[in-house]
């Protein structure tokens, strides 16, 4: 006879034919793998930016990525086989939050052979073309859903507004990073701290600048739609803004060998988790929210300035550097009203 309890704290349920493989202790595995597989996309793309006569599909970087792949694969499809064998139907046999994940494996897959088709029949593609390719298209979106994996089932086996676990106060930052993180691979072009733009774009380049000042723009909406979001869910613990800032920097630093962003992640992220600690924003503290929502871009982006300002020469004028700071802060404070709407936010201050 069967017997089942429900699922409690991210513990497996359990039935007497055996455990099911789900909860925390899968997160955990489904994180590692994911994190050889990101590794090898940012390998890739270092390969990409470092060696301009690259013209194979057989690399050392394609080795990671598509091992890394292997890997995820073998950890999802194999858990879900492993609980099926254990008496569990094949919908139980999913772990929760991993539903998006198990479609992607065969996605990627197909992708991947596409790719290698792709590179035959056409060349390698450099730059934007690179991005835009329909065979990197295809592996972008699977690679987002698969990194979105640990976050979904945290999202799933938590409650709103509560504080959490201890285990999962450090799933958290590290399921968020896994999202930033392939956002900033796939839009590296317009990423500030690849182009190090204020220090090399010059007025007469207006053009260079307006796409400089958008890049600041389109990764603040990145980075706060994801801060946000988890702020609609969670209580974030101390240390999680530096960790998530830090762990985005760390790779995109090696892009273009521009090693001063890993500082300033480290003193923004630090400076943001104290403003964090100190207005404990969320939708039920709006006005805290906003602030904090237009504080944290603002902070990253000054800090991000005054570094380059004292370890370089900053060819911008002021209105523009300032101006570009402000921008950021306008960007998340108008992303803020996604999350609580107006009409909400006099409910929520009543």
């Amino acid at each position: 006879m069967t017997a089942r309890v429900s699922e409690l704290g991210g513990r497996a349920t359990i039935f007497s034919s055996g455990q099911l493989i789900r909860g925390r202790s899968f997160d955990v595995a489904m994180t590692a793998a994911c994190a050889w597989l990101l590794s090898g996309g940012f390998l890739d793309a270092w390969a990409h930016n470092h060696i301009p006569s690259l013209e194979t599909f057989i690399t050392p970087w394609h080795a990671v990525l598509y091992s890394g792949f292997l890997v995820v694969a073998v950890v999802m499809v194999g858990t879900v086989i492993i609980n099926h064998m254990r008496g569990y139907s094949w919908r139980e046999s999913v772990p929760a939050g991993y539903e998006l994940s198990l479609l992607a494996v065969p996605a990627f897959a197909l992708g991947g052979v596409g790719d290698m088709f792709w590179h035959i029949l056409f060349g390698i593609e450099k730059n934007t073309d690179a991005i835009l390719s329909p065979t990197h298209l295809l592996l972008m979106i699977c690679f987002g859903v698969l990194m979105a994996g640990p976050f979904r089932a945290l999202w799933r086996r938590t409650r709103p507004g509560r504080a959490l676990e201890r285990p999962d106060r450090l799933l958290a930052p590290v399921a968020l990073s896994l999202i930033l993180l392939i956002f900033s691979l796939v839009t590296q072009a317009l990423n500030p701290y690849l182009s190090l733009a204020p220090t090399n774009i010059y007025t007469t380049q207006s053009n260079e600048q307006m796409l400089a000042v958008a890049s600041i723009i389109l990764q603040t909406i990145i980075l706060m739609s994801i801060i946000l979001l988890a702020l609609n869910r969670w209580q974030l613990a101390f240390g999680s803004f530096t960790f998530l800032f830090t762990l985005n920097a760390i790779p995109l630093s090696f892009m273009q060998d521009h090693h001063i962003v890993i500082p300033i992640a480290i003193i923004a992220g630090l400076l943001v988790d104290i403003l964090y600690r100190q207005l404990k924003p969320s939708r039920a503290r709006v006005g805290e929210l906003r602030i904090f929502a237009a504080a944290a871009p603002t902070i990253l982006y000054l800090v991000y300035f005054l570094a380059l300002l004292l370890t370089s020469t900053i060819v911008w004028s002021i209105h523009l550097a300032l101006g570009s700071v402000v921008v950021s802060g306008i960007t998340g404070w108008l992303l803020s009203y996604l999350l609580v709407p107006p009409q909400e936010d006099g409910m929520m201050s009543a």
